[in-house]
């Protein structure tokens, strides 16, 4: 499994660059047009790569458990929020489920209440940047390091070290590896989603997770009140349906077991 140590191998994106240029001074004996084809491909590849989830082109990234445990991991991004944390963390009450949630700076210096209540009932947190920008890729090494390290800080005072850090919607970016390896975070983002938008589209949220779940999944889902607000119980018995569901076939393991070490270290820094 990746971790947070100081990069020492290169990445599959530095990989596919030399092997691309290779491939093109070769290629120019025969037509400088056709040397530019396997450059236009890594092109290609460094444009769509950063919207792929669970492609460690950039920087090595977690998306999946071991399969041969047939475990699967529960994730809950954006949070926490007044109205939709108090209904996850009851309902993963009722089924004795652990998850992890990746959590918004902004959004933790607002409900410091729903953290302590998060780590109370032994869930594991992680870092989802300071507000969710959702161009934060495309932002300056600096202003990327800054996103992130101040959620650290605001957490930190929690008496945590969160390990995991999951980009807004799952975007990477080639600045990203470098502002991680000195935040000692390892990326993680997911390999089954439903596609609820924010929990814009809850309609059998719990079908479209439990028809395409498999063993070692890592599932994302939003920490979030549906935007249609009269689609609130709606939305509670999706969540119900899919726990069912999920611990009916599935052992639900914790975001440790595809880690060296702990997904979330406590502070013992002294005050």
């Amino acid at each position: 499994m990746p971790s947070a140590s100081k990069k020492t191998s290169l990445t599959l994106a530095e990989k596919s660059g030399f092997a691309a240029l290779a491939a093109a001074v070769l290629l120019s004996f025969i037509s400088w047009y056709i040397a530019l084809i396997p450059l236009i491909l890594f092109l290609l590849l460094c444009i769509t790569a950063p919207f792929l989830p669970t492609v460690s082109f950039f920087l090595p990234i977690i998306s999946r458990a071991h399969p041969e445990e047939n475990g699967v991991i529960l994730t809950f991004d954006d949070g926490p929020d007044q109205f939709s944390t108090p209904v996850i963390l009851k309902l993963l009450a009722k089924y004795q489920l652990k998850a992890t949630f990746f959590v918004v700076g902004k959004r933790v210096s607002r409900y410091p209440g729903l953290v302590e209540e998060i780590l109370s009932q032994g869930h594991t947190i992680g870092n989802h940047s300071w507000d969710h920008d959702y161009l934060l890729m495309l932002r300056s090494i600096p202003q990327i390091q800054k996103s992130i390290h101040r959620t650290q800080e605001v957490l930190s005072e929690f008496g945590i070290i969160p390990n995991a850090f999951r980009p807004p919607m799952g975007i990477t970016g080639s600045r990203l590896g470098s502002v991680l390896n000195d935040e000692e975070l390892i990326a993680v983002n997911y390999s089954c989603r439903a596609l609820d938008r924010g929990n814009r589209n809850i309609d059998n949220l719990a079908a479209k997770i439990l028809n395409r779940i498999r063993p070692g999944d890592i599932i994302m889902l939003h920490d979030l009140p549906p935007h249609d607000p009269t689609k609130t119980n709606i939305w509670q018995k999706e969540l119900d349906c899919l726990f069912n569901g999920l611990t009916e076939k599935y052992k639900i393991i914790p975001l440790d077991s595809v880690f060296n070490h702990p997904a979330m270290s406590k502070d013992d820094s002294p005050v």
